[in-house]
């Protein structure tokens, strides 16, 4: 126990020596952690989306850490610094798979000193940053939590743009007042996480896989949602444990999902369909099974003891099981 105090000491200690150096822009962006003082059954990892920071996690990083988690949400590098920049004097972000690949890899190996097992997430840049890292180290982290993963627009002139162009960019948003990380960015940054999830995208197919959960929103106009229920399938297809959602347009939940602050009305509502799945141990069929019984006017709790799943099924379940368009779960029989 005195050897865990220490580590969690020293994590807080070098994040903190590192972040002053830079400096922050803004206290959101400085890397967050909540421990426990013990270790825990599960360790959540997660990093933020691009030009963002570690804010976009805090809420969820709450919430679990109340649940009984440790959980880390660490700075990426070159984002969160102080500074003017714009098109003549572009972020310090790295154009190189490898920083953000290594950092990740990093962060893992201390993930691991503070629980039995890892789960992995991220949204967005973040979100395809950890589907990697799922994929390189599948037996060193238990599932995924992949929210709007970045594998591609859903503008192919947007896709040419950043594939081809070196310009600066500004996001539309920058005004936000949850937004708390870069106005804009260097094209050729953003370039490295669409080749990066192109590369996810031929990978799986041949690779094994982790139970992974990809949450998405029909509201969400940045990432290409085709690419990532055909990577839902293919996931399918080798991982029984893989989910999938999407939250109705209606709720109008944006690519920033994260936080109530960058536009979702439905924060907890999210938190709770990605407790669902790390507090269960079911596979993607028994969810369509649940489902189906309740159409068939049964209550959750007599659906999920009927088909013996007690033991296995977070009754966070339910919930889900209430937002999801009954038309996939028709279609799933």
């Amino acid at each position: 126990m005195s050897n865990y105090s220490k580590i969690t000491s020293e994590i807080i200690q070098q994040a903190n020596t590192l972040e002053n150096t830079l400096p922050i822009r803004n206290k959101a962006c400085r890397s967050k952690f909540f421990f426990h003082p013990h270790p825990t059954s599960k360790v959540c990892l997660f990093f933020h989306g691009f030009t963002a920071g570690p804010y976009q996690f805090e809420p969820i990083g709450k919430a679990l850490f109340v649940a009984g988690y440790n959980v880390l949400i660490p700075l990426q590098p070159g984002h969160g610094i102080a500074g003017e920049w714009n098109g003549d004097n572009p972020p310090p972000l790295p154009t190189k798979p490898e920083v953000y690949q290594q950092f990740a890899l990093s962060w893992l190996k201390v993930a691991q000193n503070l629980g039995q097992k890892v789960v992995v997430g991220g949204l967005s840049g973040g979100g395809t940053l950890a589907a990697h890292l799922a994929l390189e180290c599948p037996q060193e982290i238990e599932m995924a939590l992949l929210f709007s993963p970045y594998l591609g627009g859903n503008n192919i002139i947007i896709d040419f743009l950043v594939d081809l162009l070196p310009i600066y960019y500004e996001w539309p948003n920058k005004n936000n007042s949850g937004n708390f990380g870069y106005d804009g960015f260097f094209m050729p940054a953003l370039r490295l996480f669409l080749e990066m999830g192109q590369e996810l995208l031929k990978k799986v197919p041949n690779t094994s896989v982790i139970p992974i959960f990809l949450i998405t929103s029909d509201s969400d106009n940045v990432i290409n949602k085709d690419e990532l229920r055909s990577l839902f399938f293919e996931l399918l297809k080798k991982q029984p444990r893989s989910w999938y959602y999407s939250f109705d347009k209606i709720l109008d939940i944006p690519h920033t999902m994260m936080t109530q602050a960058e536009g979702n009305e439905y924060q907890d509502l999210l938190i709770t369909v990605a407790k669902s799945y790390l507090e269960s141990d079911i596979t993607w069929t028994e969810v369509m099974k649940i489902g189906a019984q309740i159409m068939q006017g049964k209550t959750f709790d007599t659906a999920v003891n009927e088909l013996n799943l007690t033991p296995r099924v977070s009754p966070d379940v339910s919930v889900l099981l209430a937002v999801m368009d009954k038309k996939i779960i028709i279609d799933a029989f």
